[in-house]
């Protein structure tokens, strides 16, 4: 199926040939999903690690977008590490792009969340010190859409696409990898999912502010800085979770309770 343009115009299907059209998930931008296409085929090897992407202007005819579509979804992609834009030469798809198919471990999401604090805390310590003008840019872009947001499906996707900007400019690839199936742990493990949705969704605010301090410490290169603002956003995520937890405890003592109550004093006088 074709895209659907902002006119509410459906754009033709793609040829039989070709595997599938971006996915234009609820809230999400347009050039998301156009990145996560690109993305999609990179991990399948129709663009294999060092190959040339085809030209802005062929990827948005077979995609069904605007050329400004596709280069925004250029440069998302770059912010990742997934691709290396080469002025006056093309896009490039850079060395170890493809993801590793893991399987998922059986994890709640306090011990999902102690790792990610862990990991990306040093992401960001190695991301501080060289972070390129460019990759500041698109946090920023990325913080103001999710202040923005009014969907907690779109806001999670800008969520990942933040940190893992962050991990993709740590320059090491296997922090890199790592956070990316912590993400994979995130976003497809419905209990961990629905552990954050409890969270976020009634802390967006804090949230934005926690993802504000980050960028402002990695905008001064202070690694440190970008480090312990990491840790305070992880850190106040398990206290939130953990009093999430304890309510829904109690409540659950509550109900006992009070079923106890009416079944044994149902007959006194």
């Amino acid at each position: 199926m074709g895209l659907t343009t902002a006119r509410g115009r459906k754009t033709p299907p793609a040829p039989r040939q070709q595997r599938r059209g971006p996915r234009d998930a609820a809230g999400t931008r347009l050039h998301q999903a156009v990145a996560r296409e690109i993305s999609d085929r990179i991990e399948q090897g129709s663009y294999p690690p060092g190959a040339r992407l085809p030209s802005e202007r062929a990827l948005a005819e077979d995609l069904g977008v605007s050329r400004v579509t596709v280069r925004e979804a250029l440069v998302s992609l770059q912010a990742l590490g997934r691709v290396s834009i080469r002025t006056g030469s093309g896009v490039y798809v850079c060395a170890g792009g493809v993801q590793f198919a893991a399987a998922l471990v059986d994890a709640s999401a306090f011990e999902l969340t102690q790792a990610r604090l862990l990991f990306e805390s040093e992401a960001a310590a190695l991301a501080a010190p060289d972070i390129a003008p460019e990759v500041l840019e698109e946090l920023a872009e990325l913080l103001a859409q999710l202040r923005r947001s009014d969907s907690d499906d779109a806001a999670d996707l800008i969520d990942r696409d933040f940190h893992l900007t962050i991990a993709a400019a740590s320059g090491n690839a296997v922090v890199r990898q790592v956070v990316e199936l912590l993400w994979r742990m995130r976003m497809e493990q419905e209990p961990i999912k629905a552990a954050y949705r409890a969270v976020c969704s009634h802390d967006a605010d804090k949230r934005g502010e926690e993802h504000a301090e980050i960028l402002c410490a990695l905008t001064a290169r202070d690694a440190d800085a970008a480090r312990q603002a990491m840790r305070r956003h992880f850190k106040r995520l398990m206290e939130s979770m953990l009093e999430v937890a304890e309510e829904k405890a109690l409540d659950e003592v509550r109900q006992r309770v009070a079923q106890a109550r009416q079944r044994y004093l149902r007959g006194a006088p």
